[in-house]
């Protein structure tokens, strides 16, 4: 497999590792958009949230949550995002959580600030996914 993560995880590529579990490994980021810009990542390669498993999903999102710890201490904020799926902007199809410190004029703005304009929905477009959602 040609996966940029995996090879970091089996020691193909060097990283600056941060903390491992069971199932999941921190690291900084090779490229940070901010001091501190950290990832944690799965360790068996999946490339959508859902593609975990219960097991490796808690394990994952309670080594974010000890992370977080971490990258705080930094600016005191920080942004967690998860791009799930190419269309989303995952640019490297393995379960991935980006924990970027975020200060005040760091340039980055809220998440309605990455898209053009929000979407206007009528009641019943809005009822629709309501349905959708909850099956």
């Amino acid at each position: 497999m040609d996966c940029v993560f995996c090879k970091i995880i089996s020691g193909q590529i060097p990283s600056k590792f941060l903390k491992e579990t069971i199932h999941s490994v921190s690291f900084l980021d090779a490229f940070p958009l901010a001091k501190g810009h950290t990832l944690v990542i799965s360790k068996r390669h999946h490339q959508k949230i859902q593609d975990l498993s219960s097991i490796e999903s808690a394990d994952l999102f309670s080594l974010v949550c000890e992370m977080i710890l971490n990258v705080d201490k930094i600016t005191g904020s920080t942004l967690i995002a998860i791009h799930n799926g190419k269309d989303a902007g995952q640019e490297i199809p393995h379960v991935h959580v980006h924990l970027v410190p975020r200060s005040k004029g760091d340039s980055a703005g809220a998440i309605h600030s990455m898209f053009d304009s929000s979407i206007k929905l009528t009641e019943s477009e809005t009822a629709k996914l309501h349905d959708t959602l909850r099956a």
